[in-house]
């Protein structure tokens, strides 16, 4: 278990809950275009209600702009399952360590497209629990790879206001991957504009497991009562319960399935499915995946009454059913 957040106290609100603040980048036109090809840096802009200033996001290099999707339609939290490294790199004949790396720049340039739509939650799925069967070559890879990306990124993830947050187990993590990961929740700790939950070493079954192991063990301690235990107790003891549930849950390359990442918090979440395979995956197919969840209608287990035409008065709603040829109705 990596860590257990102390639950929060009943009428307290959870930490991490406040409301983001949106890019000041996002929505607002590109820079100009002398500045960009005399290779100069975005200006910077102070976000609202923050004491310092923040970089909006890079310009998309085809020059595309986010989609006009109300924000009441935007998903709040997106998850997603980067697949695909592999056979993007075999279609290439290269490794797949290529497929992984290729995959980086993929990663952020989607993390900027939800900044610039104005999603304030993200979780990115690096490694799973299960990922530990692959070869050990591949997996002493994505240890050192997922280490050098959060410290090659994490100045400028901070610079755009980004606030990073791990999710997953410490057992047989790299202590140096550990080490960078908490250094970026310290470093990006007070920034507001999306929080980025980096899933290491992470499998939704584990996470509920430990919940329900630390909850045990704090029955046992006598500092909760058993029959006290529900939903929402339980979400306390995830490893991130200040971040809301999964709105949006999106995979590239193709698969239709979940792969046991955030499968508590995705219980109501929209799938959508695309066919890229991650490397070639940006900033547009997140848009795409948000405009196809935008056309959805979330019910959550509720459901609008059929509207049924109104009968010419004085006729009885029986004599409306229509009969077979022996008189019963169907």
């Amino acid at each position: 278990m990596r860590r257990r957040a102390t639950p929060q106290a009943p009428g307290r609100a959870p930490r991490g809950r406040e409301a983001p603040q949106r890019c000041p980048g996002a929505g607002d036109q590109p820079p100009e275009a002398s500045d960009l090809l005399a290779g100069a840096p975005p200006a910077r802009r102070t976000a609202r209600g923050a004491g310092r200033s923040v970089r909006p996001p890079d310009p998309h290099p085809e020059g595309a702009r986010p989609p006009a999707i109300p924000a009441d339609l935007l998903p709040r939290h997106v998850a997603l399952v980067m697949d695909g490294n592999g056979r993007w790199a075999k279609q290439r004949g290269l490794p797949r360590t290529e497929g992984h790396k290729r995959g980086e720049a993929a990663l952020f340039d989607v993390i900027m497209g939800a900044i610039e739509l104005g999603i304030p939650y993200l979780s990115a799925y690096a490694f799973s629990t299960e990922n530990w069967r692959r070869s050990p070559d591949e997996v002493r890879f994505l240890m050192g790879f997922n280490r050098d990306v959060i410290r090659r990124r994490r100045d400028q993830l901070h610079e755009m206001g980004v606030r990073v947050r791990w999710a997953g187990r410490r057992p047989r993590l790299w202590r140096s991957v550990i080490s960078e990961l908490e250094d970026a929740e310290r470093m990006t700790a007070g920034n507001s504009v999306l929080t980025l939950q980096f899933c290491v070493n992470y499998g939704g079954r584990s996470e509920i497991a430990d919940a329900a192991a630390a909850i045990a063990a704090d029955a046992v301690a006598g500092r909760i009562r058993p029959d006290r235990v529900n939903e929402k107790v339980l979400a306390r003891y995830l490893d991130e319960p200040g971040i809301p549930d999964v709105d949006l849950f999106v995979r590239s390359s193709g698969e239709q399935r979940l792969s046991n990442f955030l499968i508590w918090q995705s219980a109501y979440a929209e799938l959508v499915f695309l066919d890229t395979l991650f490397p070639d995956f940006d900033r547009r197919d997140l848009w795409r995946a948000c405009e196809i969840y935008a056309s959805r209608e979330r019910r959550y287990g509720g459901a609008v009454p059929n509207p049924v035409p109104a009968l010419p008065d004085g006729l009885d709603p029986g004599d409306h059913e229509q009969t077979d040829d022996r008189g019963h109705a169907q």
